[in-house]
């Protein structure tokens, strides 16, 4: 049985990605906050609900996924049923150390997900407490595949892997849109504008992922000598596109 502790917007996106992609429901324990939230999450998807953490206690497995102020609260209540458990927080302060300091000598680790996992097209880098054992992180890994790519990763990494892979949707969100107002100030009707956009972005990336060539050599396979493509590169570095994205990184990663 795996159990969750929030259900929020990236607790309840990865149990939507697990359920949607083939997870049981039925093994999974929800423990909901205070809003309606986790119970309409319930009645979509047929999970489990419980209104308190030491409900959990027949889990193997519990995501934290409560914001930062409800983390120490939330740790001091599970302290009681935490010892033969694997716990993975999604809190973004909630450093191995941390979780320690409330758990003692237990199985713990800090994963960041972006909000992919909802479609099971998710991107997750997670660090492990060295008492986890491989087949400890198979396990944790088997039940966030569901939800799309897991990489383990040193924790000083996983901040900036957080950011990269978890701002960058509303970074790419901002891109879309643009290229939508763009279509459209050029005859599109929103709609197709979007479409087109969209259809983009998931073929671009689709191809950058399966391809054995670079994203700089697959971008010179479309720039042709004089043509519109490499006009349009042109004008994205005379407004400094490149700078502004790992400025918006810069910008992200400065607490």
């Amino acid at each position: 049985m795996i159990g969750f502790i929030g259900a929020g917007s990236i607790g309840g996106a990865v149990i939507t990605g697990m359920v949607k992609n083939g997870y049981d429901a039925k093994n999974i324990i929800v423990k909901g906050g205070h809003s309606n939230r986790t119970k309409l999450l319930c009645d979509q998807l047929g999970f489990q609900m419980v209104k308190k953490v030491k409900q959990l206690e027949e889990t193997d497995v519990i995501f934290i996924a409560v914001g930062a102020n409800a983390l120490d609260s939330v740790l001091k209540e599970l302290k009681e049923i935490a010892a033969d458990k694997l716990i993975v927080a999604f809190t973004g302060g909630a450093s191995i150390t941390h979780l320690k300091q409330f758990l003692g000598d237990v199985k713990v680790a800090h994963a960041i997900p972006n909000t992919p996992v909802k479609v099971g097209a998710g991107f997750t880098g997670i660090a492990y407490s060295n008492n986890f054992t491989d087949e400890d992180k198979k396990k944790i890994e088997s039940v966030l595949g569901y939800t799309g790519q897991v990489v383990e990763v040193p924790e000083n990494q996983l901040g900036i892997l957080g950011t990269v892979a978890g701002c960058s949707p509303a970074f790419l969100d901002l891109f879309i849109e643009a290229l939508s107002d763009a279509g459209v100030k050029h005859g599109l009707n929103r709609k197709l504008a979007y479409d087109a956009a969209i259809g983009m972005a998931i073929g671009a990336s689709k191809l950058a992922k399966q391809s054995e060539m670079n994203v700089s050599a697959l971008k010179d396979e479309v720039t042709s000598p004089g043509g519109s493509t490499i006009r349009g590169v042109a004008a994205l570095e005379e407004y400094g596109f490149r700078n502004a994205v790992i400025k918006a990184v810069d910008a992200a990663e400065n607490k």
